[in-house]
């Protein structure tokens, strides 16, 4: 089973100024909410995860539903023999996460050393696209909870609707 997580960061904590209610979608994907995030295979126990402390951890489960939706393009989808490939990128480094999807399975590969040690993470495309958009749900209210304004922000509703729970 796939498990999505995140901490957030002591050592890059949000500028105290910040509105939340105004924040803009480049500010909310690569300025605030800084930490590491995990992906975990729960019955095998591995997982790929980072520990640099900086990953603005919104944007990353905002582009892994972008992936998600990105990896179900071909209308052929589970009988598509692929491969269909997606990257993440994590901001201010060269490091990524690559997906690749064959039929309905997607593995995840990552390029940092201590990713590369641990293997891939093969889950169902199903349950990424449907673990991707829980981790975004529960983290949006974890942060709406931390932060005033933020659940009155247009672009937090604007990918709430885009991404609902599956």
């Amino acid at each position: 089973m796939l498990d999505i997580g995140y901490a957030l960061s002591r050592r890059f904590p949000d500028p105290p100024q910040t509105d939340y209610r105004t924040a803009d979608v480049h500010a909310l994907r690569h300025d605030l909410f800084c930490g590491d995030v995990y992906l975990a295979d729960t019955e095998s126990d591995r997982e790929l995860s980072t520990a640099w402390g900086w990953v603005p951890v919104l944007d990353f489960a905002w582009a892994l539903c972008d992936i998600a939706e990105d990896l179900d393009r071909d209308p052929r989808g589970a009988r598509s023999p692929g491969p269909h490939h997606a990257t993440l990128d994590f901001t201010e480094s060269a490091d990524l996460l690559s997906f690749t999807r064959r039929f309905g399975w997607v593995e995840i590969t990552g390029d940092w050393p201590a990713a590369r040690d641990e293997g891939p993470l093969t889950f169902s495309h199903t349950e990424l696209r449907r673990e991707a958009r829980d981790f975004l749900h529960d983290l949006v209210a974890d942060l709406t909870d931390m932060h005033e304004g933020l659940a009155d922000n247009p672009a937090v509703w604007t990918l709430m609707s885009r991404f609902p729970r599956v």
